[in-house]
């Protein structure tokens, strides 16, 4: 291994905002700053809902231009999305966003070929409207698509316009539900019986490959001096946050946590059955052969909707007030769908307490204070089920991302799991990119060595659960009416 201190580029887009982060890693040290942040807001145009990629990746080249000279750029992104390409490689439109009502009645389409079992079983991947399969099928018949000669994931997309080499990247093509987990490869059965064009997609890479190096016209828009090579990441952010889970063993869960929270285990082979398929578990691929076994919750999505519809009051000062409201007054379910498309949030949830005949949440403490017991409780159920589902017990969960600046959200989810929670780092998925270009250029060994490195270099907070669960396992029966 090299003894030299380098410095990595990891550009982590997220749902409401991107960044360019540097982190400077050496063999016993390990240090993140940010280079530049910028605002991810979709468009709504007369066809739907829309990236603007073309923002983001000025956004990415901004960000590249702050950060000063790298020894490697490593890109990830949320996941499902993507851009088409035509012949030249220019590219027909801007993604469509998950949120569009594009799928809306898809799934059943879809069912009425391939059941829903038999989906689960070859691919392993939970039921979500948005899923990239659904969007494919919503798509088929779209001038668009019969015009695309290539299909790049987001993270792949702005790679292959950072150095103009094209790949699919293996932990966010685990998200479309045409890969098989077992294989780690494209499902070809699905894909032929649905008549998806797997020729659509690029080659694919695995973290830690070479993705190309960054174009003339890169490094003269960006100021750098060339070669800089661009690093295959766990492109799906979910896949870098859980690389730098910060634990010790395997006896943990993990939550990571933002405008979603993604709770569940990190495994070595995939669970695919009947009852892991009515759990609504999903089984994506991570780093080194492991399995990502998970549940998609809600998140602080919930939050951020009732914040931005109250006029963006001071989110301390909220949470302050939210920690004195009675606990477990009113729960919702923080992964109904119910609550996918953003617009009065507020009433949305009042309307769900108060269908399910539990007080109404008025103030925006209330509210904020039900949406927190909700995650919370959903945490918990998501965890207990894992557990059972996978028959891999465990005796920590770690929190990582952007809600561990919650501090109310992490203790509310020691108490209801009964477990210890571990909080940190914030920057997960920006630490979990460094951590695989730095491996892929010999300052980092494997997977639990970095984790290591981790756990050393960045501030945790430790949460232990104060009471017993009795209340949530009330609270759990309340919701589902028992």
């Amino acid at each position: 291994m090299s003894t030299a201190v380098k410095s990595y580029a990891a550009v982590d887009l997220g749902a409401s905002s991107g960044r360019v982060m540097v982190g400077r890693v050496g063999l016993d040290s390990l240090e993140l700053a940010e280079a530049h942040r910028f605002v991810n807001r979709p468009v709504r145009v007369p066809e739907g809902l829309r990236w603007d990629v073309l923002a983001l990746y000025g956004g990415v080249l901004d960000g590249l231009r702050a950060a000063g000279q790298v020894d490697s750029v490593g890109i990830d992104s949320w996941a499902v999305d993507y851009g088409l390409l035509d012949r030249d490689g220019a590219l027909l439109g801007n993604p469509v966003h998950y949120r569009d009502s594009r799928t809306e009645g898809v799934a059943e389409k879809v069912w009425a070929t391939l059941p829903a079992e038999q989906l689960y079983a070859a691919t392993g991947l939970q039921y979500a409207p948005f899923n990239t399969l659904y969007q494919l099928v919503a798509a088929r018949d779209s001038a668009q698509l019969a015009a695309a000669e290539r299909l790049l994931l987001v993270p792949d997309l702005l790679s292959y316009w950072l150095t103009g080499e094209q790949g699919t990247e293996l932990t966010n093509a685990s998200t479309t539900q045409l890969i098989d987990p077992r294989t780690r490869d494209w499902s070809y059965d699905v894909a032929s019986r649905l008549g998806v064009d797997l020729g659509l997609f690029a080659p694919l890479r695995r973290p830690g490959d070479p993705a190309g190096v960054l174009r003339p016209e890169v490094l003269e828009e960006t100021g750098l001096r060339g070669p800089v090579p661009v690093t295959t990441v766990g492109s799906h952010d979910t896949a870098s946050a859980v690389a730098a889970v910060p634990a010790g063993g395997e006896r943990f869960a993990y939550i990571c946590t933002g405008t979603w929270s993604l709770a569940g285990l990190e495994l070595g082979a995939p669970v695919l059955t009947e009852a892991s398929r009515a759990a609504n578990f999903t089984n994506e691929l991570g780093l080194d052969g492991t399995v990502r076994y998970l549940r998609n919750i809600m998140g602080l999505w919930l939050l951020q909707e009732c914040v931005r519809a109250w006029g963006e009051p001071e989110l301390g000062a909220l949470l302050l007030e939210a920690a004195e409201v009675p606990a477990l007054r009113s729960v919702v379910d923080a992964g109904d769908a119910a609550f996918l498309a953003p617009g009065r949030m507020p009433e949305r949830i009042a309307e769900a307490c108060r269908a399910s005949g539990q007080p109404v949440p008025a103030s925006p403490a209330e509210i904020t204070r039900c949406i927190l017991d909700s995650l919370a409780l959903a945490h918990r159920r998501a965890i207990e089920d894992a557990q059972r589902l996978a028959d891999h017990p465990v005796d920590v969960v770690h929190i990582v991302g952007g809600g561990t600046r919650n501090d109310l959200l992490c203790q509310l989810t020691a108490d209801a799991c009964g477990l210890p929670v571990v909080a940190g780092p914030t920057e997960a998925a920006a630490l979990g990119n460094v951590l695989v270009q730095a491996r892929a250029h010999g300052l980092v060994g494997d997977l639990a060595g970095g984790r290591r490195l981790l756990t050393r270099t960045q501030p945790l907070t430790r949460y232990e659960p104060r009471g017993d669960t009795a209340r949530w396992r009330a609270a759990q029966a309340r919701l589902a009416g028992r």
